[in-house]
């Protein structure tokens, strides 16, 4: 009985087994001078995988792979020379919180980032603050837009994912799974065809302009 109730408590990797894919999705490392500060990361260093966002969003979608890879993108674009500051960037979408999957894609956002709504860290002696740097409804051209907060360069980002379609099998194997009708071999087919969407999104269209956009916004406002 005591191995049983100590099964829950290994590590994560000895109990779920994940499509292979997920390795090979480009890491997004940055540094967190709070994680620095009270020891929890060597020099703030952190590793972001893919893998983590699943974890935080509890599936593997076309949507989380869509916010893991536009705001690695986005980052990148904002930190050229550099680790990109996690605490550090501010983000803010077009939509509000609760339309569409604008809830799922902030999660990521967050994680990734750092930036919090009204709930998130107030910080230590007026530093490290992550409160009230992820904001909703903004007017903005594009669903979403990162800021660096020390030097007030913007990219405006969105991930087009109709441009990678799913199988025209999807939707008829998701019906037949949430009605409950769908047999082994089937549920099976579904898992395969979903993650291969993503797995395409992520890896053969990883670095596509025209899935994930990334446009320079001058500092008063203009998009380059």
């Amino acid at each position: 009985m005591g191995h049983r109730r100590l099964s829950a408590f290994l590590p994560l990797e000895s109990l779920v087994k994940s499509p292979p894919f997920f390795d090979d999705v480009p890491v997004l490392r940055v540094r967190d001078p709070l994680a620095d500060l009270l020891g929890a990361a060597e020099e703030g260093g952190i590793e972001y995988r893919y893998r983590d966002a699943v974890r935080l969003a509890g599936h593997s979608c076309p949507t989380v792979a869509g916010a893991y890879r536009l705001t690695a993108l986005a980052l990148q674009a904002l930190y050229p020379h550099e680790l990109p500051q996690r605490g550090g960037v501010e983000a803010s979408f077009r939509d509000g919180q609760a339309d569409g999957t604008t809830g799922v894609v902030a999660s990521v956002v967050s994680l990734l980032t750092g930036a919090a709504g009204e709930g998130g860290f107030q910080g230590l002696a007026g530093q490290f603050g992550r409160r009230g740097l992820l904001t909703f409804s903004a007017d903005q051209p594009l669903d979403l837009r990162f800021r660096r907060r020390d030097s007030g360069r913007a990219v405006d980002a969105m991930a087009d994912l109709r441009r990678v379609p799913a199988s025209p099998e999807v939707m008829p194997l998701l019906k037949l799974c949430l009605a409950g009708e769908a047999g082994p071999e089937e549920r099976l087919r579904f898992q395969a065809l979903w993650q291969d969407r993503v797995r395409r999104i992520l890896l053969e269209h990883g670095d596509d302009p025209a899935v994930f956009i990334i446009r320079h916004v001058h500092p008063h406002g203009e998009v380059a």
